[in-house]
C-alpha cells in the first residue's frame, strides 16, 4: 500500500508514512544508514537504486517521503539546512537576469540569501506586503520567475492569503513559494492552496527537540521534482543520514506539540495583550491582528510564534530578553523548550537598514510546550521589573 494512502489523518501518517519497517530484522525504526557507497551486483546493478549517499541514502529516503506524504505532495527532498534547501530551489528555478517578488518580513536569512548571494549571481528582487495580492501584482513583471511568501512571516507574523496570492503569481508566468516553517504542514497545507513548493527549515517544529539542523522541499508538480532532484544532487547540500533519522523522529510528535505550541501561545498572546509594558501583540491568533480571519481560512491552528513590541523602546526590550528565566535567551525556534530573542539585534540583524528592518522595541517568542502558568508568569516577572 502507497504511503499516501495509509490514512487519510495527518497523525497516522506522520507516524507511518516513510517508516516502513526494516525487512532484515522487522525493526519498527528506519535503520540510521551511516554509510558512503553501496555494493552493486554487477556494473549498473543498483539495490534499490542506492550507489552513492550525497545522490540518495535510505534513512534520507524515508524522511523525503514522509514529508512529501505530509504536505501533501508528489516529491520531498531533504536538505543539510533550510539554506540549502532554498539556494537549491533559487538555482533551479532561476537564471541570471530573472527577478522574484519577496516579503516586505522575512527570515533574515533568506533576505540575505537574495540580496548579498543570488543578487551577484544577477537575479533580481522586490519587495512587496504579500498580505495584500495588489502589492504583489504592482511587483511582478515579465522576467519575474517566482513570487516568495512566508505566513505566518518572520518575525513580525504577518499572514498571507496563499490562495489568493497563487492566482497573481500564476497569473503572470511564476511559481508561489511557500516558507511553512512556522505553520508547519499540521496546521497548514500550501499546496493544497495552489503554492508550487513549499520550503520548510526542518531545524524547527519538523525536528521539534533543538538538536538538528535540516532543510526541506516538497512539490506537487512531478517534472519540478525531477529538477530539484537534479539539482540537489548536482549541488549536494544534502541533509546525511543522523539528520535525517532526528528528523524522522520528529516528524513523529508533530501533531500533538503543534497543539500544545498553539494552546500555550494563546494563553501568552492573551497575557501580554493586557499588560500595560507592552504597546503591541503580532499573533494571529487574537481576533484584532489583521490576519485573523485569513490564517482561520487557511490553519488548523495558530501555532507557537509570538512577536510583541514594549512601551519603553529597544533597551527594554533587550532587559525583558535578559530577565527570563524559563524562556531561554537564544535564536532558532520550534523546540519543545522556550526561546525568546530579539529580532533586530539578532536573528534580523542581516536586514537592518533595508525595506525588511525590524522594529528595535520588538521581542520574539518561540512559545514552548512547558506548563502554561510558567511561561506567562514568567513573562510577567521579566515585563514587571
Amino acid at each position: 500500500m502507497s504511503d499516501r494512502h495509509i490514512s487519510e489523518h495527518f497523525e497516522t501518517l506522520a507516524i507511518h508514512a516513510g517508516n516502513t519497517a526494516d525487512p532484515l530484522t522487522g525493526a519498527v525504526v528506519p535503520p540510521i544508514y551511516q554509510v558512503s557507497t553501496y555494493k552493486q551486483d554487477g556494473v549498473g546493478g543498483l539495490r534499490g537504486g542506492y550507489e552513492y549517499s550525497r545522490s540518495a541514502n535510505p534513512t534520507r529516503t524515508a524522511l523525503e517521503e514522509n514529508l512529501a506524504a505530509l504536505e501533501g505532495g508528489r516529491r520531498g527532498f531533504a536538505f543539510a539546512s533550510g539554506l540549502a534547501a532554498e539556494d537549491t530551489l533559487l538555482r533551479t528555478l532561476l537564471s541570471p537576469g530573472d527577478h522574484v517578488v519577496i516579503p516586505n518580513d522575512a527570515y533574515g536569512g533568506t533576505f540575505r540569501l537574495f540580496a548579498k548571494v543570488a543578487a551577484r549571481w544577477g537575479v533580481e528582487w522586490s519587495v512587496a506586503d504579500t498580505s495584500d495580492p495588489a502589492a504583489v501584482r504592482a511587483q511582478m513583471t515579465p522576467r519575474t520567475k517566482a513570487v516568495w511568501v512566508e505566513t505566518p512571516s518572520n518575525p513580525l507574523l504577518g499572514i498571507t492569503d496563499i490562495a489568493a496570492v497563487a492566482q497573481v503569481a500564476h497569473a503572470g508566468g511564476a511559481k508561489l513559494v511557500v516558507d511553512n516553517t512556522f505553520a508547519t504542514p499540521y496546521l497548514q497545507q500550501p499546496l493544497a492552496l495552489g503554492a508550487d513548493v513549499v520550503v520548510h527549515s526542518l531545524t524547527k517544529y519538523m525536528g521539534g527537540h533543538s538538536d538538528v539542523v535540516g532543510g526541506a522541499l516538497i512539490v506537487a508538480d512531478e517534472e519540478l521534482g525531477e529538477e530539484i532532484g537534479f539539482h540537489q544532487n548536482s549541488m549536494g547540500g544534502v541533509a546525511g543520514p543522523f539528520d535525517s533519522w532526528l528528523v524522522l523522529r520528529g516528524t513523529k510528535t508533530l501533531a500533538v506539540r503543534m497543539d500544545r505550541h498553539s494552546e500555550n501561545a494563546t494563553k501568552v498572546a492573551d497575557m501580554l495583550s493586557r499588560h500595560p509594558r507592552v504597546s503591541s501583540v503580532l499573533y494571529p491568533g487574537l481576533p484584532e491582528h489583521p490576519g485573523h480571519e485569513v490564517a482561520a481560512k487557511q490553519m488548523r491552528a495558530f501555532g507557537g510564534m509570538i512577536s510583541f513590541r514594549v512601551t519603553d523602546g529597544e533597551e527594554a526590550a533587550v532587559s525583558v530578553c535578559d530577565r527570563t528565566q524559563i524562556f531561554t535567551l537564544g535564536e532558532s525556534l520550534g523546540g519543545v523548550e522556550s526561546l525568546i530573542e530579539h529580532p533586530g539585534r539578532m536573528t534580523h540583524a542581516s536586514v537592518a537598514g533595508s525595506l525588511l528592518e525590524v522594529p528595535s522595541d520588538l521581542v520574539r517568542l518561540s512559545v514552548g510546550i512547558e506548563n502554561a502558568d510558567d511561561l506567562v508568569e514568567d513573562l510577567k516577572q521579566a515585563l514587571d521589573k
